[in-house]
């Protein structure tokens, strides 16, 4: 079975969307770790972001889900985020899923976390709305 798959962009679009959704990635991921409220405040959807958390205890394996909105994360941002973290482990790697007209789903790696990231398109400017992750374990 063959199964081809036609973009609704052109190929130049198709890269300019790719670059403007990486850097709402990092805007999102270096935010965070520069303790950056203006990068982040940029990256999200004040009104739809929501962002949760997968944790598992691990003596109890009682799973929780943890849930913030954009005022939240861009409130811990302000205080620091993860500010302190080692610079010399960080490490952050932003791989595109797929891209639909105006969406997009985004796995963002970064020296603690894998974030899964649904963005979408808002008058031109591509914002984070959808955030899933876990902690990274080496």
């Amino acid at each position: 079975m063959v199964v081809l798959i036609f973009s609704i962009f052109v190929l130049g679009d198709i890269e300019n969307e790719k670059a403007a959704i990486k850097n709402t990635t990092l805007d999102y991921l270096e935010g965070w770790y520069d303790g950056d409220a203006e990068r982040m405040e940029r990256a999200l959807h004040p009104e739809f972001f929501t962002k949760r958390g997968i944790l598992i205890h691990p003596n109890t394996g009682e799973m929780a889900t943890p849930h913030l909105n954009a005022e939240m994360m861009i409130g811990y941002v302000k205080q620091g985020g993860g500010k302190s973290f080692p610079r010399e482990k960080l490490k952050n790697e932003v791989i595109i899923l797929d891209i639909y007209k105006n969406t997009a789903s985004v796995k963002a790696i970064s020296a603690q976390f894998v974030d899964y990231l649904h963005l979408a398109k808002f008058n031109g400017k591509w914002m984070i709305i959808n955030v899933l992750w876990e902690l990274k374990t080496e």
